[in-house]
Formats: C-alpha cells, sequence, structure tokens
C-alpha cells in the first residue's frame, strides 16, 4: 500500500467513523433495509426545502407528529429561514438545495418542498429520483407539463407523495362525500368556486427600476428556472404569486384548496375545454390595459369536465377570484354567510344544494336548517385532527412505507387537480397574447374563445399561442431531469 493510499484509506476510516458517531440519531430509514425493519429513533428524516414562510408551518407541523426529525434546512434567504434555524439548531442549513441533496442525500428519508411556485417541480423531481418520500406545497407545479411529470414520477419511483392542500385532509370533505353518496342533492353537473384573493398586486406592469439586492438573498437562486431579471422591491417574500414568471395567481393559490372537494366527490380528470373573462386595468381614458407578465386582478373561468361514473353528464364549474361571487342561492338566508364570506364553494345537484368554505369547512346543506336533520352514517374514514393531521398522515405514511397507508392528496390526485388549474390560467393568459397578421396589424384573439384541450397529448387544439405556457423554457443551466 502506497504512502497516499494508507492516507486516503484513514481519512475515509476517521469520515465515517465521525458520521457514524455524529449521526447516529438521524440515520434514515431506508439504510437498515430489509422488510419489516425499525429505524433505531423510528422517525422519519426530513430535508425542509424553504424554511420561511408557509415553510416554516410546514416543517414545524411535521415535527409536532413526534415521529419526524428536521435535519436539514434549505433557503435562499437567511432572513427567511431565521426563525426555522432557531427552532431547529441541529439541523444543518444550506442556501442551494442541490448541495444539500447531493450532499446529504444518503442521509435522509424526505423531502419537503415550499419554494415559490416556479421551482416546485425541478425540486420534488430531482427528490423522487433521489427515492425520497416528497411533500410539495400547493400547488403542485407551475406549468402542466410539470404535473403531469410529477404525476408519473411517483408511480415510477414508488415514494410516498403528499400536496399541501390541508384541506382534502380535513372532515368537511368527507361530510360533503357522505351527503352526496347518499343522494341527498341528487346528480350534480355544476359546481361553483371562489375566492376574494389575490391580496397582493395583479394587473400591473413590471417596475422599471431595479432596487439593490438583500445581502442575506441568493438572488440567483430564488430565480431558479426563471427568466433572468433584476430585483425588483417587494418581491419577496410573498408578492411573487401575481407575475406569471415565479406564481399562479389566485387559482394557484387557493384552487387546491377549494377546487379538490369537487375532484373528490365527482372523480373528475382533465378539463375538457376552458374559457374565462378577466378584469382589466384602464391604462388611459381609451385602452384598457393587458399586461403579460402579470396575472389580472379578477377572473371567472368556466371549465367543463367529461362525465364521471359519479355523474350522469358533463360536469361544469365555474371559478371567480378578485372579490367576484355567485349569485346567493335563494335557499340562503339574506343573512347566512355564503360559504365562509370571502371564500367558498357550492355545488348544485338536481335534488338540492351544498356549500362549504375555504378547506371544506363547516359544509351546509340548503336551505341551511336541512343539515340538521340530515341523518347519514359516517362511511369515510376521517384523518386524525382533520386538516391539521395532513402532516402527521404524511409523515406516517413515509414511515409505513409506499403503498402501504393512504393519504390524502397523493400526486395520482394531486396532479390532475393541478393540471385543471393551469388548463384554467392557460385561458387567462390567453387574453394577453399579443398575434400579428402578415399586415402587422395586432390582435388578442383569446379574448373571445373557448380553448379545446387535447389531455393526451397536452395541447390546446384551436389557439396553438397559448400552448407555449404548457411547458416553459427554463433559464439556462436549469433542466427538469427527465
Amino acid at each position: 500500500m502506497t504512502k497516499e493510499t494508507e492516507n486516503n484509506s484513514r481519512r475515509s476510516f476517521i469520515k465515517s467513523g465521525a458520521l457514524a458517531a455524529a449521526g447516529f440519531m438521524i440515520v434514515p430509514r431506508y439504510v437498515l433495509g430489509g422488510k419489516g425493519y425499525t429505524a433505531p429513533s423510528d422517525k422519519l428524516i426530513v430535508a425542509g426545502i424553504g424554511a420561511g414562510g408557509k415553510g416554516k408551518s410546514d416543517i414545524a407541523n411535521f415535527y409536532k407528529s413526534g415521529k419526524a426529525e428536521i435535519a436539514y434546512l434549505c433557503d435562499v434567504d437567511d432572513r427567511e429561514a431565521a426563525e426555522s434555524v432557531k427552532n431547529f439548531p441541529k439541523a444543518k442549513y444550506y442556501k442551494d438545495w442541490r448541495k444539500l441533496l447531493e450532499k446529504e442525500h444518503k442521509h435522509i428519508d424526505a423531502v419537503s418542498v415550499s419554494t415559490p411556485d416556479h421551482n416546485h417541480a425541478i425540486i420534488g423531481l430531482a427528490a423522487m429520483q433521489l427515492k425520497k418520500h416528497v411533500y410539495i406545497q400547493k400547488p403542485l407545479t407551475h406549468d402542466i407539463y410539470e404535473a403531469r411529470v410529477l404525476t408519473d414520477a411517483a408511480k415510477k419511483y414508488k415514494v410516498v407523495t403528499q400536496m399541501g392542500n390541508q384541506g382534502s385532509s380535513g372532515d368537511g370533505v368527507r361530510q360533503l362525500k357522505e351527503w352526496f353518496d347518499a343522494g341527498l342533492i341528487g346528480d350534480v353537473n355544476t359546481i361553483y368556486c371562489w375566492t376574494d384573493r389575490p391580496v397582493w398586486p395583479q394587473g400591473i406592469p413590471w417596475p422599471s427600476n431595479k432596487a439593490t439586492i438583500p445581502k442575506e438573498l441568493d438572488w440567483d437562486l430564488w430565480l431558479g428556472t426563471a427568466p433572468n431579471k433584476d430585483y425588483i422591491e417587494k418581491l419577496v417574500p410573498f408578492n411573487w404569486r401575481g407575475w406569471w414568471d415565479y406564481g399562479t395567481g389566485a387559482l394557484g393559490d387557493m384552487g387546491c384548496h377549494i377546487m379538490e372537494p369537487a375532484f373528490r366527490l365527482l372523480d373528475l380528470t382533465y378539463v375538457k375545454d376552458v374559457q374565462s373573462s378577466v378584469g382589466t386595468v384602464y391604462t388611459d381614458i381609451f385602452r384598457k390595459g393587458y399586461f403579460p407578465e402579470s396575472c389580472p386582478p379578477s377572473s371567472h373561468i368556466t371549465m367543463t369536465f367529461p362525465k364521471t361514473a359519479k355523474t350522469k353528464g358533463d360536469v361544469t364549474i365555474h371559478w371567480m377570484d378578485g372579490g367576484i361571487q355567485p349569485e346567493r342561492p335563494a335557499e340562503l338566508g339574506p343573512n347566512e354567510t355564503f360559504g365562509d364570506g370571502g371564500n367558498g364553494m357550492l355545488f348544485v345537484g338536481s335534488k338540492g344544494k351544498m356549500m362549504a368554505g375555504t378547506y371544506a369547512v363547516n359544509p351546509q346543506l340548503l336551505p341551511t336548517s336541512r343539515t340538521k336533520e340530515a341523518n347519514v352514517p359516517q362511511t369515510i374514514k376521517r384523518v386524525p385532527g382533520g386538516d391539521n393531521g395532513h402532516y402527521a398522515q404524511w409523515v406516517e405514511a413515509c414511515l409505513a412505507g409506499y403503498g402501504k397507508m393512504e393519504v390524502s392528496s397523493p400526486f395520482e390526485i394531486a396532479g390532475p387537480l393541478t393540471e385543471a388549474l393551469l388548463m384554467a390560467n392557460l385561458s387567462i393568459r390567453g387574453h394577453a397574447v399579443e398575434v400579428k397578421d402578415a399586415q402587422g396589424r395586432s390582435s388578442f384573439p383569446g379574448n373571445d374563445i373557448k380553448l379545446i384541450w387535447d389531455n393526451q397529448n397536452m395541447k390546446v387544439t384551436n389557439f396553438d399561442a397559448v400552448n407555449q405556457y404548457v411547458k416553459r423554457e427554463y433559464r439556462e443551466g436549469w433542466k427538469l431531469g427527465v
């Protein structure tokens, strides 16, 4: 043995011994292998990518399950991550998720992704390819193509997945389903969903004045897959939601919460067609403005879904945001709250109606006096802790292993739901797509058409210009690993 080989062997031995001594309590379950094994601590070793904002509460809730060890934290903004770092002082901290996965993948079981929408897919897929269980905040992805990729990847890599729409674990959606399955409202062919969001700026032009990048923020890493642009004030940590390069508007933010019950009750899958009207901003007295970089201030989208085994025909869902609400049903008293006030869902059936608020909380048959009179047995098992139990449910399922335990929002359900919402966003974005004829004259044909969707080929068949948003081009140096 040469001197160099001897030294290398010694260093490797020391390094391995040190890791074993220092990291015994966070040995990932998969390292132990074997059927029916039990980890020394019986804890799920979690890496939280996106440690501020919603990521902060996600990580805290995994930990509260009592069966998760928060071993690694990652965030591009030290300011946002500060509280999580304080709460989990033993967790190793990274700024670059790629380095975290490269260096630590052998030491983790699962990854939580709570970044802006535009980086969900690239991080989630990388984790799944390393055979890590994955929890991704809603919406699952930024683009339709990405949602399809992640849905397929969850099956391919046989990992436990969950989207962060907590209401899917709540009692409310299960109560609605029991009423529907019992035939209390008959066949449903129309559903209304609405929200008072956005509560961030939308329908505005991109600011022309760049700002100084905070020293705690790695702007290049924050941009990730998005186009290279100058940093602007107040974009982070929240207002990115209103810009198409990063967010998915009110639909992406609240649609996964409010439309999920319709998918669960009626077994909906893909959208057949979609049309929309959008609020606009008047740039002067004569011309209304469409700003293609920004989501509109309000919208009303009408989506058609094909017949399922739970319906007698096609199903129409109306989505409204920006404070727009549907007409109050005649069965609702004049002083009774519609939905939860700012948000809600209304199912219109052949024999009656029912409604609920965000997360399907406070489900009510209409008129509301029917709610107390209804005598329907509980047929659907409740998730312990309801919507708050969404996190522990995923942790428990990861510990049990792929296919061993049911979760409320696996990617096989969350993927098609996300695709439907993003299909609606295609219609919204179509309003601002400028098309020029041979003479150079501009028009906006997306204003006045219904988009027809070819689900198998993932494209709009009657307005090709919007297909550019089905699968966006990533910034150079970033690639979805398929």
